[in-house]
């Protein structure tokens, strides 16, 4: 287990749109996570951070992007996002 600190892992939830409807039709949370955490690790930070039961753990990374400042060409930095499904009758409020 490379963390010991369950917060290392999850960085912040994202909340958009799109996340709030699997939190009312999938009870599915999204959040950004360390880019080299594995699911297990994710699984466990958000059972100790929160207490519920996660069902399932989907993750994805998402490759940095160029853009331009002015006249030079920069990129943005990698991440990885963490979908979090979670047991009939567990909540996360994170509003």
């Amino acid at each position: 287990m490379k963390y010991v600190d369950p917060r290392q892992v999850i960085i912040r939830p994202i909340v958009t749109e799109k996340s709030d409807k699997s939190v009312n039709y999938q009870n599915a949370y999204v959040f950004e996570v360390a880019v080299d955490a594995n699911k297990i690790e994710i699984r466990r930070a958000v059972e100790d951070i929160w207490g519920v039961k996660v069902r399932s753990v989907r993750t994805m990374n998402k490759k940095g992007k160029v853009r331009r400042v002015r006249y030079k060409r920069g990129k943005t930095s990698q991440w990885k996002k963490a979908i979090v499904k979670l047991r009939e009758g567990y909540a996360i409020d994170i509003y």
